[in-house]
């Protein structure tokens, strides 16, 4: 017999096997008709032509007298700013004059404002309280020139006692005193660096001087915040 009477349309595999018997193929399950056209969504015509519609508000009275409802979430309020906000003001007291400063709204930098000379009729306490309404002064920073060793003497006691007058004129702003210790020696070197002779112009140095107390008040809040 030759080969090609060996084999026959029903064998598979190597020449002269028989064909195994496999399981049934499941008929293929029908697909779904995707041919289904473009959804319709419906639409109400406005007619604007004679203007945009009322708008309802709708409100919901809700009963209160037995306390706040559990369901109902109230969102905290935020938590108000450290210390007071405003601008703050410097002030160097000598004997014939009073130096000037003032902050910036943040409180961060001094910078000079005015010299007043110290008048027997106190017409310059009457002009640095209407400085205090003028840039809405929030605190009054006085320097107490105390000595090196911590003592006070007269100039301290001046000081105090022009913060007290001021202070009366002023109810509703704080007038602080502080220790100003080598505030005018402080002042007097930064306008020498600046190439200005501080003997010349004593006006400057006064101010020069509250800018110091000022700055300093300023950065010691600052730190302590």
């Amino acid at each position: 017999m030759s080969r090609s009477e060996d084999t026959s349309p029903e064998d598979t595999g190597p020449v002269g096997e028989r064909r195994r018997e496999l399981p049934a193929v499941p008929p293929a399950r029908p697909r779904p008709q995707t041919d289904v056209g473009p959804a319709y969504h419906p639409t109400t015509e406005i007619d604007l032509s004679q203007g945009f519609p009322p708008v309802s508000h709708e409100t919901t009275e809700i009963d209160l007298s037995g306390g706040w409802p559990q369901h109902l979430k109230v969102p905290p309020r935020p938590s108000a700013p450290q210390g007071p906000s405003g601008r703050v003001l410097g002030v160097d007291v000598g004997t014939v004059r009073v130096g000037l400063a003032l902050s910036d709204p943040t409180g961060t930098l001094a910078s000079p404002l005015e010299t007043l000379r110290r008048a027997k009729n106190h017409s310059d306490l009457d002009r640095l309280a209407a400085l205090v309404v003028e840039h809405e002064v929030s605190e009054v920073v006085v320097g107490e020139p105390v000595h090196l060793s911590g003592a006070s003497g007269a100039s301290a006691a001046d000081a105090s006692n022009y913060a007290q007058e001021l202070a009366d004129r002023i109810p509703d702003v704080p007038v602080i005193l502080i220790d100003e210790r080598l505030s005018t020696v402080t002042a007097a070197s930064h306008l020498r660096e600046g190439g200005i002779d501080s003997r010349k112009q004593r006006a400057v140095i006064d101010q020069a001087a509250a800018v110091v107390i000022l700055q300093q008040f300023l950065d010691s809040r600052r730190a302590r915040s």
